[in-house]
């Protein structure tokens, strides 16, 4: 019996984009595509009429953009969508809400015209749309993750902790939920990855800054570690902390991908966990593969604590799995309970 086919529909005002990415998914003997669309309009008629396992989905539209068709397939279609954005500010901006509101994933359209860059891009839409079939559509959409509530820190508390939080495919929806639920005096350091290139992480540490009471602001090379700060990873930089007359430095790092990612969770869990030992906290959340699992070891090793989202709130539940495979996890809890343990934790 043949293996059904995976089903994509292809929506972008482009003509050249849409034939382009049409060849890459159709060069695949599993995948095939069922309908194109040129706007928003059209495409909730074409996901209507053929009902689609995926849809690649233009950020940038006109008659309605790719923010507002997600938000309509939310309410009548729930179907995996990865959303086809440009390097540009606006574009991540747009991308990170994307995510916020259940899409699975993203792409970045190739910024030269070259052959060389579309086949890179090949190669990760591919990977992407296997991947977009692992997840639930149905899930995504429906786990609308409780909004916790803000807890408070009695000040007697005051600890030196240092928590790192890592995430990948899923992870701005989960941090949509517990960045915001940290107070403003939270007496921590928050070391924050999420698989993401450039601009898209800066995009997500000025969403969350604006809905947290904690400052959110992506790290820069040789700042001096604050307490009640979010340093998010820089897209393509591994992100490390070492000790600099007696206060904590943050450092950014080119040095290899790790788990072919940079930055890689694992970097950060191990840098962190060197110098705050017992005192570090690790938080792995929703995304694919195993980043953050030997990090997780590291902070065990030194007597830290780990958590791990609980896959009733992860998009993917790959990252958290394997932690708690391998026995690392001392609490498995859903997106919104995080904050709260992280309060009691810290």
């Amino acid at each position: 019996m043949a293996q059904q086919k995976i089903r994509v529909v292809v929506v972008d005002d482009s003509a050249f984009m849409r034939m382009v990415l049409k060849d890459i998914i159709e060069s695949q003997a599993d995948m095939q595509v069922v309908g194109v669309a040129k706007d928003g309009l059209e495409a909730l008629q074409v996901i209507e009429e053929k009902k689609p396992d995926v849809v690649t989905l233009d950020v940038e539209m006109p008659k309605m953009n790719g923010i507002e068709v997600l938000k309509r397939i939310v309410q009548k279609h729930p179907v995996r969508v990865i959303m086809v954005s440009s390097l540009t500010e606006e574009g991540a901006d747009i991308t990170i809400t994307a995510l916020t509101l259940g899409a699975v994933d993203f792409l970045t359209k190739p910024s030269g015209s070259t052959s060389l860059t579309f086949r890179e891009v090949a190669d990760t839409l591919i990977a992407k749309i296997r991947n977009a079939m692992l997840v639930d559509p149905k899930s995504v959409f429906t786990k609308q993750i409780a909004k916790p509530t803000i807890t408070t820190i009695k000040k007697t508390l005051l600890g030196n902790k240092a928590v790192v939080i890592g995430a990948s495919t899923g992870g701005p929806r989960s941090l949509d939920v517990i960045i915001p639920a940290l107070p403003e005096d939270f007496p921590a350091p928050v070391f924050l990855i999420q698989h993401m290139p450039p601009l898209f992480t800066k995009s997500l540490a000025m969403r969350l800054n604006s809905v947290s009471k904690v400052r959110v602001k992506e790290a820069e090379d040789g700042e001096p570690v604050k307490k009640g700060t979010v340093y998010v990873a820089p897209g393509d930089f591994h992100m490390g902390v070492r000790t600099m007359n007696s206060t904590v430095q943050l450092y950014l790092d080119k040095s290899e991908k790790i788990n072919n990612v940079r930055p890689a969770v694992d970097f950060t869990l191990t840098k962190v966990a060197e110098i705050y030992k017992s005192n570090t906290i690790a938080v792995i959340l929703t995304g694919m593969g195993r980043d953050g699992t030997k990090g997780a070891f590291m902070v065990k090793y030194y007597g830290g604590k780990v958590i791990a989202e609980h896959e009733s709130t992860c998009v993917v539940y790959g990252m958290p799995k394997a932690v708690v495979e391998e026995g690392y996890a001392d609490y498995i809890l859903p997106a919104d309970k995080i904050a709260e343990k992280l309060v009691e934790l810290v």
